[in-house]
């Protein structure tokens, strides 16, 4: 069981003192915003609360069984960067750099694990979440999966001098797609007089390279 696991079951109160959710509803709320990408207000209904309720409920919650787990770095050897759109708060950046573990994928022994999120997506945000993780563990990274931002290459290349960047599979698949899809045109188009208005989507936008999984916001597959 990992520490953040342990966290988790270590006590039996139904909810912290004084606190509007229960154990259960903030576990249910973090689930639904790390798995299923539910956003803020969603989850503030789902639970039947105000906004504020459930956002500051959220961040404290995430803030102590993962960024305060002293072991969370232990291990990691293979780690992937994306950004998500999810705005923390009612003003400033929409999007957050989400850090997965995935060295449990590269090893076979288990799930992916989430890492952290941080609020905006740039070269400067994921350099600075890099710089301010413990030397062993950076000196110890040996590969970094992203998608086509070059920021995060270059933040990769600059603060991980023993680690390789590479193309995670999504966004591999998607390119691949996206030019088969473009030279389908090109043949199509002067012989029918269509299919170059619209690039034929294999999958709605915005939905998941995968199908859903159960997971936890721990113990992430899907995130």
């Amino acid at each position: 069981m990992s520490s953040a696991s342990k966290r988790w079951g270590s006590s039996l109160k139904v909810a912290e003192p004084r606190a509007k959710l229960s154990r259960r509803g903030l576990r249910w709320a973090l689930t639904g915003i790390v798995c299923q990408h539910l956003n803020v207000a969603r989850v503030a209904e789902g639970l039947g609360v105000a906004w504020n309720t459930a956002n500051t409920a959220v961040l404290a919650e995430g803030k102590r069984i993962l960024i305060d787990d002293p072991g969370r770095f232990d291990g990691v050897r293979v780690i992937g960067v994306d950004e998500h759109v999810w705005r923390p708060t009612r003003r400033g950046d929409k999007y957050v750099t989400v850090i997965i573990d995935f060295t449990p994928i590269r090893d076979g022994t288990g799930p992916s694990r989430l890492l952290d999120m941080v609020q905006g997506r740039s070269k400067a945000v994921f350099k600075t979440w890099l710089a301010d993780g413990p030397q062993p563990w950076r000196d110890g990274l040996e590969v970094v999966a992203m998608d086509g931002l070059t920021g995060f290459k270059t933040a990769t290349t600059e603060e991980l001098s023993g680690a390789v960047a590479v193309m995670d599979p999504f966004h591999v698949v998607r390119l691949a797609r996206d030019a088969l899809d473009g030279c389908r045109r090109r043949v199509q188009q002067p012989s029918t007089g269509i299919g170059g208005a619209k690039a034929t989507r294999s999958t709605p936008p915005g939905a998941p390279c995968t199908p859903a999984r159960t997971c936890s916001p721990t113990n992430s597959n899907n995130v």
